[in-house]
């Protein structure tokens, strides 16, 4: 793949090359497509897992790396692929949880090869925000079955169906991710108001000056701001480049929106 450059765009480091002196040691260095990987048919024939092949694989040097993009770029098929070869349920939890509801995840995930890094992290979980419920639900189930601590503990103690979506969300944040962990999140704004999503930033900045490590799939131009994140967009053709914050597409469009609202519906009320 051909980096592109531009206002608020800088280089993406191929697989082969070394960090910038004094980044941040990672979890997880870079993940590519096995020698084994299909070449044909869902998912091999998405463009963003085309270009994760002619690219020999995506690289991560900061503590927090988003990967924005529209509907159907493929964001979130990459994050869940990510999670799964990290050995992490497919419905989201931690490395400890192995239910599932439904048979929906693609073979992505067994096609990867993920480099680590030195370290290692002493937790691991993925965030899918439209399958958390089915995370409260297991916990609900596991701590009726009884054999240890309660798992709801770990979550602030109170069962999460009996808070608000976003509440709960929150609750993960505050009480179940800690510092020198490693955490995969499918658009984790889905639940969040705007000062939920901020809390969440704070929360994720803090973290990741203790240790943790984030890549994150995301919508959000609050979430965008953490400071010191990696911004990778993924354009139409699957290829994916650093951008600025001020340069990042929700960012952008937010902003324009937000200028000048009343111009902005009366086209889409035109268009439609």
């Amino acid at each position: 793949m051909s980096p592109r450059r531009g206002p608020g765009r800088t280089r993406v480091r191929g697989l082969d090359e070394a960090p910038p002196p004094g980044a941040a040691e990672v979890f997880v260095q870079h993940v590519r497509l096995g020698p084994d990987a299909g070449t044909d048919g869902y998912p091999y024939d998405l463009p963003v897992v085309r270009a994760l092949r002619a690219s020999g694989g995506l690289a991560f040097d900061r503590p927090v790396t988003f990967l924005v993009g529209h509907n159907g770029s493929g964001k979130s098929t990459l994050v869940e692929a990510l999670a799964v070869a990290l050995g992490l349920n497919a419905e989201g939890g931690s490395q400890n949880f192995r239910f599932a509801t439904a048979d929906a995840h693609s073979p992505l995930g067994e096609a990867l090869v993920v480099r680590h890094g030195r370290r290692k992290p002493r937790s691991r979980y993925f965030l899918r925000a439209e399958s958390f419920f089915n995370v409260a639900s297991e916990i609900d189930r596991l701590d009726r079955e009884g054999g240890g601590p309660p798992i709801i503990d770990g979550y602030g103690g109170v069962p999460l169906h009996e808070r608000s979506h976003g509440e709960s969300f929150l609750d993960l944040f505050v009480h179940r991710f800690g510092p020198d962990g490693l955490y995969v999140l499918d658009e984790p704004e889905a639940a969040l108001s705007p000062q939920g999503a901020m809390a969440v930033l704070a929360r994720v900045h803090e973290l990741a000056r203790a240790g943790a490590q984030f890549v994150i799939a995301t919508h959000s131009p609050i979430l965008l701001a953490v400071p010191d994140a990696r911004i990778l967009e993924i354009g139409d053709d699957g290829s994916w480049h650093a951008v600025a914050y001020d340069e990042a597409m929700p960012v952008v469009l937010t902003r324009g929106f937000l200028a000048d609202p009343a111009r902005h519906v009366a086209e889409l009320l035109e268009d439609g």
